[in-house]
């Protein structure tokens, strides 16, 4: 299993709902979580073949950013 961590504007806890059915359909996200605690709402992503360009691209579709860290 690999981790993939993003920094992204991802605020509160309606924004993770809103991202929730996105990043959920991904056949190859195991689990994932937003540390909204954190400055730069950092998004960590668990699971297999999973690429950079899979997550920000379900990101996006939800209306949000994300950035490699």
């Amino acid at each position: 299993m690999e981790t993939l961590q993003f920094k992204t504007n991802i605020n509160c806890g309606g924004c993770v709902a809103k991202v929730t059915p996105f990043l959920n359909q991904l056949e190859n996200v195991e689990t994932w979580k937003v540390d909204t605690n954190n400055p730069e709402k950092i998004l960590t992503v668990s699971g297999e073949d999973l690429t950079c360009e899979l997550i920000q691209t379900a990101i996006e579709k939800a209306g949000f950013e994300a950035a490699e860290v």
